[in-house]
């Protein structure tokens, strides 16, 4: 008993009855096809025996003129060794052979040392294929023809601007001892224009081969595919030559075979039409098929999302948010679906901003490289998302609202944070190394101005000991201790600024006062190591920069050179500090005349921690790097072409100029 449902024995019963006339129909073209196979088949049998036979003729046609040409030099080797004026014979019949046969090129008459005594047209071949009558090319042929005392045929050899030849060699015997040989000269495409006639070119393509298939000569009248070729042998000349004539296809005979695409389109068409039936019934079941795979995939790729998906129409309402945008903000996406501003995931404290950039997306301004915002989760904890914006475009191609990925960066701000405040403690304790090794600098420039004071005030006191002494008297002395005490104020403050711990600020500040307090630093140091400091500053523009960082650059870099110019001769110790503003850029450079820096140093210079000096730290430059970049300048090395010792290196970096 069948317990199928109706519906699908319906199904069954419609299937068989589409499927014999889709039979008859398979069957039907698998015999036209069949027919026309064999139709082709008998096209190409008759198109072989036709070009075989035509073959055998050109083939013989070209034997029998060769052999000709053969018998006549034959004749004119036996008239020569018989009469005593062999060279006016030669001249005259050799000269009617080369007008009834164009295809030879040259008839040479040699001797029994292969050396030329006439030839025709030319008395003497040219220079440059003198050589080609030697050994290289018929030696073989003249030695086979002496050996044999008959014509022989040399191997192909090039001659004429690289033009396939042969030469057919005859002995001239003379009371059976050799005393020459004739040599006619065959250009092969000479050979077949002469020999194959025009009506031939019209169907096939001739070629003389060899066994490697290089192709010596060619004549055709018509370009195309090739349909068949016949190789024969082309003997003479023989060595492995052979004729190879290509068939053209010839055109097809179009009315049969329009009927039978005819016939062949026309079962296509019933056979589509019968399969349309079946396809219809089949289309419901593979559409929700492919639907429910491609929500399957789509929920399984956005349940691995590890990025938050926020989908908003035209008005800012909320229409899609994906599981991880759910476990970002804390809320479930029935409570985020349908929700218009103010959301409730929005930071209250930055309301106004989170609504002014909520404008701005649904105006299509929101920035390209994406923003940062601060959002609330449900439990209230605040953290900071970068949100790229994009639009939601549907099948159609209409805008219908905006897409959002929304990361979570609060673990990353929290690590630049990080980064930054290390990097800022780094600076400052490379400024206190700074300092460390200036101190005992330091410490004598200072003691200069206190000794002064103490000695001044010695002198007042002493003046103020004698009654005779006035006011006036103590006042120069007074004025000295003065300025003496001010000295010594000024470089305190120098060194409390420069080690001063603060936040990085950026202001205008003059390139020039910076260079200034930095030679007030290293001015001492430059006197105790005899280093002549050149620096000429023209008025430029001020620069938004941190002046404390900017002086520990450039302290770095002046100490740098100093200590690579402690071998330098007292006469070459000399650092120039220059200053120039260039295509919107302010470039400051030191140069020094110290030793230089190797290349394969070179590259490594501004790694942390990798230094050249047996007791450096080997974070200056690097600390000098991150300082320039900060301030989006660049900072590079290079060497000093102009250095008296033949060594040296320029450091430079930029800063941009911008308006305060």
């Amino acid at each position: 008993m069948n317990d199928a449902p109706p519906s699908l024995v319906g199904t069954r019963r419609l299937g068989w009855l589409l499927a014999l006339p889709k039979l008859a129909i398979v069957l039907l073209v698998a015999a036209l096809l069949s027919l026309l196979a064999l139709l082709h088949h008998n096209e190409q049998d008759e198109e072989r025996a036709a070009l075989i036979k035509d073959v055998l003729w050109l083939e013989q046609n070209i034997r029998f003129h060769l052999s000709g040409n053969e018998e006549q030099l034959q004749q004119l080797a036996l008239d020569m060794a018989e009469t005593g004026e062999a060279q006016r014979l030669f001249r005259l019949r050799a000269g009617h052979m080369l007008k009834n046969a164009p295809d030879i090129a040259q008839i040479l008459w040699l001797d029994s040392q292969r050396h030329v005594i006439d030839a025709l047209p030319s008395p003497l071949p040219p220079e440059q294929d003198k050589e080609a009558f030697g050994p290289t090319a018929t030696a073989d042929a003249f030695e086979r023809a002496r050996l044999l005392s008959k014509a022989s045929y040399s191997e192909p050899f090039l001659l004429a601007g690289e033009r396939a030849h042969i030469a057919m060699l005859t002995p001239v015997f003379a009371e059976r001892r050799l005393t020459g040989m004739l040599l006619a000269v065959y250009p092969l495409e000479a050979l077949l224009s002469s020999q194959v006639p025009w009506w031939f070119t019209e169907k096939y393509n001739v070629e003389i081969v060899d066994d490697n298939d290089v192709r010596y000569a060619t004549k055709s009248r018509i370009a195309g595919p090739g349909n068949q070729s016949y190789d024969i042998p082309f003997d003479p000349p023989g060595y492995g030559l052979k004729l190879r004539v290509t068939s053209y296809r010839t055109p097809d005979n179009w009315l049969p075979r329009l009927l039978i695409a005819a016939i062949i389109a026309l079962a296509g068409g019933v056979f589509w039409s019968l399969w349309l039936v079946r396809d219809l019934m089949r289309k419901r079941s593979r559409a929700e098929e492919a639907l429910r795979a491609e929500h399957a995939f789509r929920a399984a790729m956005e349940d691995s999302l590890t990025v938050g998906m926020r989908a908003r129409d035209l008005d800012g309402r909320v229409i899609y948010v994906n599981p991880a945008f759910c476990r970002m903000t804390g809320f479930t996406a029935e409570e985020l679906v349908g929700a218009a501003p103010p959301m409730p995931y929005w930071a209250p404290e930055q309301m106004e901003r989170t609504y002014a950039m909520h404008q701005t997306v649904l105006a299509g301004a929101a920035p390209q490289d994406g923003f940062e915002i601060t959002f609330m989760r449900k439990n209230g904890e605040r953290f900071q998302a970068l949100v790229y914006e994009a639009k939601l475009i549907d099948g159609k191609g209409k805008h219908t609202g905006w897409m959002a990925s929304v990361l979570d960066i609060t673990e990353r701000k929290h690590a630049e944070e990080l980064a930054r405040q290390q990097q800022e403690q780094l600076q400052f304790t490379a400024r206190l190394v700074t300092m460390g090794e200036m101190a005992s600098t330091l410490a004598h420039e200072l003691n200069q101005p206190l000794a002064a004071i103490a000695s001044y005030n010695t002198g007042c006191l002493n003046l103020l000991a004698q009654p005779e002494t006035r006011a006036e008297d103590l006042r120069p002395a007074l004025e000295k201790i003065g300025h003496q005490a001010q000295r010594a104020g000024k470089i305190i403050r120098r060194v409390h600024d420069f080690v001063r711990k603060s936040e990085p600020k950026r202001a205008p500040c003059a390139i020039g006062e910076v260079i200034e307090d930095c030679l007030g630093f290293i001015e001492p140091e430059a006197r105790k190591r005899q280093v002549r400091i050149d620096c000429r500053i023209p008025p430029l523009p001020p620069v938004l920069a941190d002046r404390v960082m900017l002086e520990q650059v450039l302290l770095n870099l002046i100490r740098n050179g100093m200590d690579a110019m402690a071998d330098t001769p007292l006469r070459d110790r000399s650092l120039n500090i220059s200053a120039t503003a260039e295509g919107g850029q302010l470039r400051i450079a030191v140069t020094d005349n110290g030793c230089g820096i190797a290349p394969e140093i070179s590259d490594r210079l501004f790694t942390a921690f990798f230094s050249t000096k047996p007791d450096g730290m080997g974070i200056g430059l690097s600390i000098c790097r991150s300082i320039v970049e900060f301030h989006r300048g660049r900072l590079w090395n290079e060497d000093n072409p102009d250095s008296p010792t033949g060594s040296g290196t320029i450091f430079a970096f930029t800063l941009p100029l911008e308006a305060p």
